[in-house]
Order: C-alpha cells, then sequence, then structure tokens
C-alpha cells in the first residue's frame, strides 16, 4: 500500500457524538458547518442521546459569541428569540459583591456595579483609566458609566436596539438570557434539518476499544452497535467516553472556586406585562450568589453556594427569602457542581465538549461560553485523517487547558477583591492562599500601573483586558498612580472626553425602546434580515 492510500484507509469518515443538550448541538452544529456531511465527500456526523436522561438545562445566561455562532451557523435571530423565550442581555450586574447589605448601609456606599459587553473607549483616549481614577469624570461617576454607555441603558430598562436595525446588529454589544432547553430542540432542529446531521435517540450500554486503544464503537439498547472513527463526549458530568472509558482524570478546583451547588427555581412573572432588566442580576449571598435572569415569561433564578459553607436547607431559605410568597408553592431543583476540569480534553479519537469536558460556577456565563467557544475550536482544526490527529490533539488540549485556568483566575476575581467578612465563605475567598498565584502577580502589578493589554497576550484568554478593567473598578480596587501622575498630562481634553461620553449615554437612553417593548415587537412583526 502506497502512502497516499495508507492516508485515505485512516482517513476519518464519521463522528459520533454520544449526548445532547446544549453542548451536544453546538457541537454538532459546528462540525456540520465546517464538514459538511451533506456533501459527496462530507463527513457523517450522527449524534445518539438518551431518551430518558434530562439535560441540567439551567444555563440560561449568554455573552456576545454566541451571537456571533448564531449569526455563522445560519440560524434566525427573530426564529431564536420567538422559539426560546429569548430576551436581550448587555451584561451583569453584580449587588452586594463589594460589601455585605449591612456593611452597605453603615459606611453609606455604592454596593453595586455593571460588567458590560460594550468596550470601555480606553482606545479612543489612551489613559482614560487614569483620568478617572484621578476623580475627572465626576466624584460619584461609576467608572462604567465614565468609560461606556451601556451601564445607563441597562439602569434605564433599555434594550440594545429597535425593531428597525436587522437581525444581530445593535446600538450597543449585546447577547441573550434563553429557556436552555428549548435552545437544544431549536439547535437540535437546525442541525438535522439544515445541516445533515444523523439523530438516534438511545441509550449507551457499554462502550468497546479498539486494540489501539481507540474507541471502537458504542453499544445501545435499540440501535445495536454504532461504529465511527472519532467521538464527541457530551455526557454531561458523567463523562462516559473521556473519562470512564478512557480514564483521563478530573483535576479538582473546588479549592479555589468554593461553590459546587445550585438551588433553580423558575417563577412566573406576576402580570405579563412586566418589566424585564436587560441583564443578569447576581446578588452575593453569605455562602454564595443568586442569579436573576429575566424571560419573556418567567425569571430563571437560582442560589450557587458552596456546600462546605451552607447546608441544602439553609441554601434553598436563601433563595426563598429573595424571590418572597411568589415562590412558596414552587419545588427547587438541586444540582450538584463538578468543579474543575480534565487534564486532557481530547485523547485518542475522542474529544470532551460541555460538562464532560470541566465546568466552574455560572458566574459570568462561562459555561456556554467555553462550550460554544470549544465547540468551534473542535471543529475548525478538525483533522482529515487519524494519521495527524494526536498533533492537532496536543494543540488543542495545551489551548483548552489554558482557557480553563484563566477561566478560573477571572472568577476567582470577583470573590478575591470583595470586602465581605460577614461569613467564612468570604474569608476564605480573601485568603490569598486560595487564589492562584498568576492572580496573585497581576494583582501585585495593578497596585502601581493600569492593566494593559500586553498583561493579556497569550491568546488564550477567555476574558481579556476589557473584563478585567470593569470588574477590578467596580470592586474599587486601588491603584495608586501617584509615581506615575506625569504621565497623565491631559487633564483637561479628559474632563471633555468624560463629558461627550455622558451626553452620548443620555441621548441614548433618549433613543432605545423600553426592552419588554421590543421583545413584544419582535415578536409581532419579526427583525428585518441584513
Amino acid at each position: 500500500m502506497n502512502n497516499s492510500e495508507n492516508k485515505q484507509s485512516k482517513a476519518i469518515r464519521s463522528i459520533v457524538i454520544v449526548g445532547g443538550g446544549t453542548a451536544g448541538w453546538l457541537a454538532a452544529n459546528h462540525l456540520a458547518k465546517q464538514l459538511k456531511p451533506t456533501e459527496t465527500n462530507g463527513i457523517k456526523i450522527t449524534l445518539v442521546e438518551s431518551p430518558n436522561i434530562p439535560t441540567i438545562g439551567v444555563g440560561e445566561g449568554t455573552v456576545p459569541m454566541m451571537r456571533t455562532s448564531l449569526q455563522y451557523l445560519g440560524i434566525s435571530e427573530t426564529d431564536f428569540i420567538k422559539d426560546c423565550e429569548v430576551t436581550f442581555k448587555q451584561g451583569i450586574k453584580f449587588v452586594d459583591w463589594l460589601h455585605s447589605p449591612e456593611q452597605a448601609s453603615v459606611n453609606g456606599c455604592n454596593n453595586h456595579y455593571h460588567h458590560i459587553f460594550d468596550y470601555p473607549l480606553i482606545n479612543e483616549f489612551e489613559g482614560l483609566t487614569a483620568y478617572w481614577l484621578k476623580n475627572l469624570a465626576g466624584k460619584d461617576t461609576s467608572f462604567v458609566d465614565a468609560v461606556a454607555f451601556q451601564g445607563r441603558v441597562c439602569d434605564a430598562g433599555l434594550a440594545p436596539k429597535d425593531i428597525t436595525m436587522p437581525e444581530f446588529q445593535g446600538r450597543t454589544n449585546y447577547a441573550y438570557h434563553l429557556d436552555a432547553a428549548k435552545f437544544s430542540k431549536l439547535l437540535c432542529k437546525h442541525a438535522t434539518q439544515s445541516m445533515g446531521v444523523n439523530h438516534i435517540l438511545a441509550d449507551v450500554a457499554r462502550v468497546e476499544l479498539a486494540d489501539s486503544g481507540d474507541i471502537k464503537s458504542i453499544h445501545t439498547d435499540v440501535q445495536g452497535e454504532i461504529t465511527a472513527d472519532f467521538f464527541v463526549d457530551c455526557t454531561g458530568f458523567n463523562a462516559l467516553l473521556l473519562g470512564k472509558t478512557l480514564g483521563v482524570k478530573f483535576i479538582d478546583k473546588s479549592d479555589v472556586l468554593f461553590a459546587d451547588s445550585a438551588l433553580a427555581i423558575q417563577l412566573p412573572y406576576e402580570h405579563p406585562e412586566q418589566d424585564i432588566p436587560s441583564f443578569t442580576i447576581s446578588t452575593a449571598k453569605q455562602a454564595g450568589w443568586i442569579w436573576d435572569i429575566g424571560l419573556t415569561k418567567r425569571r430563571g433564578t437560582g442560589y450557587v453556594y458552596s456546600s462546605k459553607h451552607s447546608s441544602d436547607d439553609d441554601a434553598e431559605q436563601v433563595l426563598r427569602n429573595y424571590l418572597g410568597k411568589g415562590a412558596d408553592n414552587l419545588d427547587a431543583r438541586k444540582i450538584d457542581m463538578n468543579i474543575g476540569y480534565r487534564e486532557t480534553f481530547w485523547h485518542k479519537n475522542c474529544a470532551a465538549i460541555g460538562l464532560s469536558q470541566g465546568f466552574v460556577e455560572p458566574l459570568e456565563a462561562t459555561g456556554l461560553l467555553v462550550f460554544d467557544a470549544t465547540a468551534k475550536m473542535l471543529a475548525s482544526q478538525f483533522p482529515a485523517n487519524r494519521e495527524h490527529m494526536d498533533v492537532v490533539a496536543k494543540n488543542f488540549n495545551e489551548r483548552v487547558n489554558s482557557s480553563w485556568e484563566k477561566v478560573i483566575e477571572f472568577i476567582k476575581l470577583h470573590y478575591f477583591l470583595s470586602k465581605r467578612d460577614d461569613s467564612q465563605f468570604w474569608l476564605d475567598n480573601r485568603d490569598p492562599s486560595t487564589c492562584p498565584t498568576a492572580l496573585l502577580e497581576r494583582l501585585e502589578l495593578w497596585k502601581y500601573q493600569l492593566p494593559s493589554a500586553y498583561d493579556f497576550a497569550s491568546g488564550f484568554e477567555i476574558f481579556n483586558l476589557e473584563n478585567y478593567l470593569y470588574v477590578l473598578y467596580g470592586m474599587q480596587f486601588n491603584t495608586d498612580l501617584s509615581a506615575m501622575a506625569y504621565r497623565y498630562t491631559e487633564s483637561d481634553k479628559a474632563v471633555d472626553f468624560f463629558k461627550q461620553i455622558n451626553q452620548h449615554s443620555l441621548s441614548l437612553t433618549e433613543q432605545l425602546p423600553n426592552h419588554r417593548e421590543l421583545i413584544n415587537k419582535i415578536h409581532r412583526f419579526g427583525l428585518q434580515k441584513r
């Protein structure tokens, strides 16, 4: 057999994705987009999911990358909004993270901040952050309101666009809140009807390995043996293929991020036309934090907490106290979370996407963000044959490992900067021994000089300079620039620039529609195509 014939014999002609849910169907769509199963020489893609295992289905917040992915995959934004109970998300409002409510009341200080999706205008005016630190934007002007427009848009209850704007365009940057179960169904429909993905409902009884150590096939209860050249593990925390079958170890990170449990309650609106915040609300509590997401017909809420710092009963009471009497007759769903990631994410002829790959608490919508990003990476880098797979897998593993490490650092930042001392949970989070060394080094540097894009030069960071700025200075991090004062001499120009930002912010709040109003119009008229 000559070399070309040998490569052809090792060509990857079929992929089986085991597990559905949002992660499985995102993987199916991204792989089908690249590998074109409907074409003559395209790769056959099959998704096998159990009809008996429910998905976790509480990942209801996204980041703007999801908007990019939907457009890339050819999914109509109008259909998505109508079918998945979608509302717009312009960022996250963090409440009570800096101080406990009691501390804030005594000190009379502001105790919330926005992490918005619009980038700060730091590239429009060099040193803008430094001039804000000098109080030139106004003593009581928050960082987000000084350097961007979107915080005021959020506070005014407004949408990021109006009905005249085409799909995927906005006056401000945005993502979505969504019903995760309905989103999975939409992704399934698109993959099977438009992208050529085969769908099989079956339970996997066992997994069979080849002599080489690769996965040879899965054996199912109703479809018998299903063979493939490549497998994608989307079986959730169970990690049936990568973990249980191939023995890839799980790296536990609960010593850094303590929140390992969640209780979720779906709360219907008291009034059908109730206003909907166009941002996620994250409210810190004594052993964790509560998410509050407004969809079109209900709120998705939940308490993410540390089982080492709170009992389940106490956690449920905290959540019910937050929600009030409207939740008295509603059941709370318990979710146990494995905090960490796999030692490798692609081993032999199997890659993991979703919870089987890794998970940290959903504070910055990290779940869907990493699942979407790594599914797209897998599809874009997918090798033509088995011979090249190990090299591609090595690069994939390095990138994904670095991404997870940086995600963990960014999430830890929110806790470590807190001044809360009202519980052991917060005291433990503020202990430097629980903080990654790389983050401690960055924070030490940023005490005396501003964060820079050069601090994020690895290329594998999910969260970058702009994200850090919003959290650092929303949490009142102190950067002492006294030794660098001579570098920032354009104070008058800075004052004028801050005034321009403020004027444009006020103008936007007069032009954009109420969030609920826009959602209703989209359901009635739809958005125009580009």
